[in-house]
């Protein structure tokens, strides 16, 4: 909506809306994100069956996570990142349940392995386009 808001508004309306979920929680997406970038940061906890705010933890430590998800084992699929903390916390606290990588990783991983491989060739790609000089910054906006 392009309206001013500051980041502590915005924590404090997720909080107001996060609230215990009364069927039990199967399929979540965990992720960290910036209470104060650089200083602090937590880990938000969503229901994806229902595309809500669970939980907001107030740190990425893996011994946090894993005490919460320790507490909900109905939790059969979790949406994560590729990083190795809550990889680990699940593993432990959720033997059972898959993980898989949330949507907005996967984007990003493929946009950056295409860059990537554009990069490498833009010899034969300047010499299939007919051109020698190609501006390699037009290629990403192509993304």
């Amino acid at each position: 909506l392009t309206m001013p808001v500051s980041n502590d508004t915005l924590l404090r309306v997720v909080r107001r809306r996060t609230e215990q979920p009364r069927d039990k929680l199967a399929i979540i997406g965990i992720d960290d994100f910036a209470f104060r970038r650089g200083q602090r940061y937590g880990t938000i906890v969503c229901d994806l069956e229902r595309r809500r705010p669970v939980t907001l933890l107030p740190d990425r430590e893996q011994d946090t996570s894993r005490a919460w998800l320790a507490g909900h084992p109905s939790i059969s699929i979790v949406a994560r990142d590729r990083g190795g903390g809550y990889g680990e916390a699940i593993a432990k606290a959720l033997p059972h349940a898959d993980q898989v990588a949330d949507r907005w990783h996967l984007m990003e991983n493929a946009s950056r392995a295409f860059l990537d491989a554009v990069g490498k060739s833009m010899r034969q790609i300047r010499k299939a386009v007919g051109s020698s000089v190609i501006d390699p910054k037009l290629l990403t906006y192509a993304e």
